[in-house]
């Protein structure tokens, strides 16, 4: 696995994590860094480079260079590279998971879940580059001809968040490139090592270089892969208020943007709910990959007299969630990513028993010995 090949184990040595350019390896011109942190530790386990202008200049570049060529690849061409590609993914699963672990601090189990429905995508991207239509039959009546055709765009771009460095890459640049287009991912600076991993397994599938590439990067980066002119869409997820902002500055460059926001889910419980088992599957709903996800319930809404019923079993469940070392930890929880997550929980947790929450399980000053 290219860069990441010369180890005996599951974890990254003390690296600076490349970019992937044009089908390889690349640090760029830039000299400026990012730390990239085990939750777990608290440590500075790699740094990882913040492409400048030219970095991003020439990983669009290369995606440009690639398109003509992969846009007209016959669409069952283009299906075996996938296909080949998701073999390999479930090939070195264990490997991809313990890089999630490692950066994300979650479980290897929900890692493991991760990277379940990533690989689902790409099998789903394989069978749609082989049934869709790129051109529909002509249809002629009353003198008027009409037809509709697909085109790919050409080099479109995603930017990731840091809480599902496989999954989310994986909605994006398959069903991107198995329609015929090239793809620039810039993933979160937090979570950079495992991008890079996809990057290389999709070229050991023989996927021709340039059409996927990775620049790593903060803001800046975004902003300077927005405005490149050859750029025609642009994929996001993240905060509301950054997605707002890529929005706004994707559409004035004319681009074809979607930008999705945070967002967290609401259960309602009904009086004739089976207590245990709602109360069983919140806690995965709730709880799960440390809760550092748009789709987590955050709010149960209880209909009728039940409420006592449900509020005891439930804090009886979450005094008995584990909390340890990313890597280790089977059946509990990790850490959040960062300190600044963690206190930013802290405050809400204040903040609610300020305006008259009743906290029955605090877990707050949780310690972990030996982290």
């Amino acid at each position: 696995m290219g860069i990441f090949s010369k180890r005996s184990s599951n974890q990254l040595p003390m690296v600076r994590v490349p970019h992937f350019i044009d089908g390889k390896i690349s640090y760029g011109t830039s000299t400026s860094a990012s730390e990239v942190f085990d939750p777990s530790k608290g440590e500075i386990i790699r740094t990882v480079g913040v492409a400048n202008t030219a970095d991003v200049a020439e990983a669009v570049q290369a995606a440009e260079r690639a398109f003509p060529a992969w846009a007209a690849l016959p669409a069952i061409n283009r299906a075996n590279f996938l296909s080949a590609f998701r073999d390999r993914l479930i090939r070195y699963k264990d490997v991809l998971a313990a890089t999630i672990s490692e950066e994300v601090g979650k479980t290897l189990p929900n890692a493991h879940a991760e990277l379940v429905r990533g690989i689902q995508m790409v099998e789903f991207a394989a069978s749609a580059a082989t049934t869709i239509q790129e051109a529909s039959p002509t249809k002629k009546k009353d003198g008027i001809e009409s037809w509709s055709s697909r085109e790919p765009l050409g080099v479109c771009v995603g930017i990731t968040p840091f809480n599902f460095p496989a999954m989310v890459p994986l909605w994006m640049f398959p069903i991107a490139i198995a329609t015929g287009n090239t793809f620039v991912l810039k993933p979160s600076e937090k979570v950079p090592s495992l991008p890079v991993r996809l990057a290389e397994l999709l070229n050991d599938a023989g996927v021709p270089p340039g059409v996927l590439n990775v620049v790593h990067g903060k803001a800046e980066t975004t902003r300077a892969l927005i405005a490149q002119p050859g750029v025609q869409a642009v994929s996001f997820v993240g905060s509301t208020p950054v997605a707002k902002h890529i929005y706004e500055l994707a559409s004035s460059h004319h681009l074809r943007v979607q930008a999705l926001g945070s967002a967290k889910n609401h259960l309602v419980v009904m009086p004739d709910a089976a207590i245990d088992e709602v109360c069983d599957r919140l806690i995965g709903a709730a709880y799960g990959s440390a809760g550092e996800r748009c789709m987590a319930v955050a709010v149960a809404v209880v209909v009728g007299d039940i409420a006592d019923t449900f509020v005891s079993s439930l804090a009886e469940r979450v005094r008995g969630i584990t909390v340890g070392p990313a890597l280790t930890e089977k059946k509990g929880i990790g850490p959040l990513i960062t300190r600044e997550h963690l206190d930013r929980t802290r405050r809400y947790i204040a903040d609610g028993v300020q305006e008259g929450a009743q906290l029955l399980v605090d877990g707050r000053r949780t310690k972990v010995a030996g982290h």
